[in-house]
């Protein structure tokens, strides 16, 4: 959930500080509240420090607020007309320091971040007093109890009323915060972990939700040995209304249920199946080793070794796995010291439908108490060739994106839209995941427009799945997308992560930014035709000192893997009819020059003498270019390749 949308969720005592901070003239409320998606994915640390970068974002604030103006307009919405206006005029104070706002941006976003961060170690102190307090009471309760049977009289029958009403206080409370645990905690611990893998950068540490299952079971456990405790009192005496032979049963009773329902929920899978060397979780091969692990969150050292988890894939279908399908839970192979049952080689040996369930079972016996206990792993996707995988992965980013019913294995008989807003989340956690640096917002409004168009308001927009991934041709948009992810993570990884590539630039809108640069200032953008490409533009100066924008003809894997990128940027020079060759690429967007931007990734300092490009520069508006020759030391030329941009 993004930043802004949990502070408008606040509890009123923190939505206060919030409205405190916000009590300013520097950012106001309502320009936090409408560009919100757009603030929230910028680079403002970066800015500022980078005058050139807080110039492009100050900018870009103005347009935007522009934008948010004219939709006021639209829906007639005077007061919000007048003060949006009056804000882009406060802001024109950064002008000619725009570094300044950046430096202010960041601080409330900063700050906002500290009230998040004292409203969820609050929540979290509040649940381990409620623990503590349970804890605590349980032992005061076990040791009045001992005091009783040691010295029993009829006087100590009123204390003994007094006691077992205060085991049911006590067994209120274990109520209360079994289900904080099982309806809120564990529900948000499932979901960050769906979410974590498709790339969401969540933390899915299980640890603290395991101490607070282990302590409100071991306290219900308490109580239930005291209530067993007091049967002794009435084998030493016996009279009319006796309070423990009237009110035990249903004390015993009810610490049964709440135990129950805590452990049925405390058998989780910790680590979701996955094959060694595959490409992304949930997607398995036939006949290929996966792996998967289980967790009990109710940690009792007792049981190490003693129970035994089993194994099953789709109990109502036609499946077989082969493995090991029963392995005991223990603390060995967990490196917190949980207790796990880590399946390390199984395999699947069929293919029925698109999404399948893997079941784990296991049975609690303890003390007297039998629970059968059943886990479920995330829906799985099975292949048989890895031609498929890239469809497969599409399935599981789609499922675990919009699905929070995780055994909903019909789920793409009637898949939904996915809102733009989630939609290009999860895209962003596709590089960010992959390369360490996600997707800022000029990114993917480039997206949004080969999407939808331009000129629409792309929160509103939706993404059908046939769209995404499953229309009736091989260049699907995820086809397009995950061509640029692999080229990323395998050749640009380093140039992506500095934020050298923009990446994710129409040709238009490169047009525009180019235009109004020195001659010689380029950039770096992936390819909308060619999957897997990128491309590089710059600006050159007509006759008439017109600025000229010229684009090279896309570089692939082909060419990346002979040459790095950054040496093809390095020596690319363009050779003109009885003209010397020239490198035209002098200034990295917005004015950075070209070894400095890449001279740390150069490997040769000398110059990179052994490669020698050149380029044959053909007409047309915008200028294609085709190799004229490659020179590679100790590797073959090139071939010519022609192609669209």
């Amino acid at each position: 959930m993004a930043q802004w949308e949990r502070l408008r969720e606040l509890p009123a005592v923190y939505r206060q500080q919030l409205h405190e901070l916000y009590d300013r003239d520097a950012l106001p409320m309502d320009v936090r509240h409408y560009l919100s998606v757009w603030i929230e994915k910028q680079e403002w640390q970066r800015a500022a420090r980078d005058h050139d970068l807080a110039m492009v974002l100050f900018q870009v604030l103005l347009e935007n607020l522009d934008i948010q103006h004219s939709r006021f307009i639209q829906e007639e919405s005077f007061l919000l007309q007048h003060n949006i206006r009056r804000y882009k005029q406060n802001f024109q104070r950064y002008l000619n320091d725009p570094c300044a706002l950046a430096s202010t941006i960041l601080w409330f976003l900063e700050k906002e971040k500290e009230i998040l961060q004292t409203m969820e170690t609050s929540s979290q102190q509040d649940l381990e007093r409620k623990m503590a307090g349970l804890r605590n009471e349980v032992q005061v309760q076990i040791l009045l109890l001992y005091v009783i049977m040691l010295c029993f009289c009829m006087e100590h029958v009123l204390v003994i009323f007094s006691t077992l009403s205060d085991l049911n206080k006590l067994l209120d409370k274990a109520e209360h915060l079994i289900e904080i645990l099982v309806k809120k905690e564990l529900v948000d611990w499932q979901r960050r972990q769906q979410k974590s893998y498709i790339g969401a950068p969540d933390n899915v540490c299980l640890d603290q939700l395991e101490n607070w299952f282990t302590c409100v079971a071991v306290s219900v456990f308490q109580v239930r040995e005291f209530l067993g405790k007091l049967d002794e009192l009435v084998g030493k005496v016996s009279y009319a209304n006796d309070p423990v032979k009237t009110q035990k049963p249903a004390l015993q009773k009810r610490a049964d249920t709440l135990l129950k329902d805590l452990l049925k929920s405390s058998f989780v899978v910790e680590t979701q199946p996955s094959m060694p060397q595959g490409k992304g979780p949930l997607v398995l091969r036939t006949n290929v080793q996966f792996s998967v692990k289980t967790r009990l969150l109710v940690k009792f050292p007792e049981l190490n070794h003693s129970m035994k988890v089993n194994v099953s894939m789709d109990r109502y279908r036609r499946f077989n796995v082969l493995g090991t399908k029963t392995k005991a839970l223990n603390m060995a192979e967990s490196q917190s010291g949980g207790m796990v049952a880590d399946f390390r080689h199984l395999i699947s040996l069929s293919v029925t439908e698109e999404l399948h369930i893997i079941y784990f079972d296991t049975v609690f016996e303890q003390k007297g108490l039998s629970v059968q206990l059943e886990a479920s792993s995330l829906p799985v996707v099975i292949i048989s060739n890895s031609s498929q995988q890239q469809s497969a992965w599409a399935s599981v980013l789609w499922f675990n994106m919009l699905c929070q019913d995780t055994k909903d294995v019909m789920f793409f008989a009637n898949s939904p839209a996915a809102p733009w807003p989630v939609f290009g989340e999860m895209l962003s956690w596709q590089f960010l995941s992959a390369t360490k640096r996600g997707l800022n917002d000029t990114q993917l409004e480039m997206i949004a427009h080969k999407l939808f168009g331009k000129g629409q308001d792309y929160n509103t927009c939706k993404v059908a799945w046939s769209k995404f991934s499953k229309e009736n041709t091989p260049d699907t948009f995820w086809v397009w997308f995950d061509g640029i992810l692999v080229m990323v993570k395998t050749y640009l990884e380093d140039l992506w992560r500095d934020g050298h590539i923009m990446g994710f630039v129409s040709k238009g809108k490169e047009k525009s930014l180019l235009k109004k640069k020195q001659r010689g200032t380029f950039l770096l953008r992936f390819s909308e035709s060619v999957i897997g490409g990128i491309t590089f533009s710059w600006v050159d100066i007509t006759i008439t000192g017109e600025p000229d924008i010229k684009t090279v003809q896309p570089f692939t894997k082909v060419d990346l893997s002979q040459i790095p990128f950054h040496e093809i940027i390095r020596n690319f020079q363009i050779l003109e009819a009885e003209n010397i060759p020239e490198n035209p690429l002098l200034y990295l967007y917005p004015n950075t020059p070209k070894d400095e931007a890449f001279g740390k990734y150069y490997s040769d300092k000398s110059g990179g003498k052994g490669i020698k490009l050149y380029v044959l520069l053909t007409e047309g508006p915008v200028c294609r270019i085709k190799w004229s020759a490659v020179t590679i030391v100790a590797a073959k030329p090139a071939k010519n390749v022609e192609g669209p941009i």
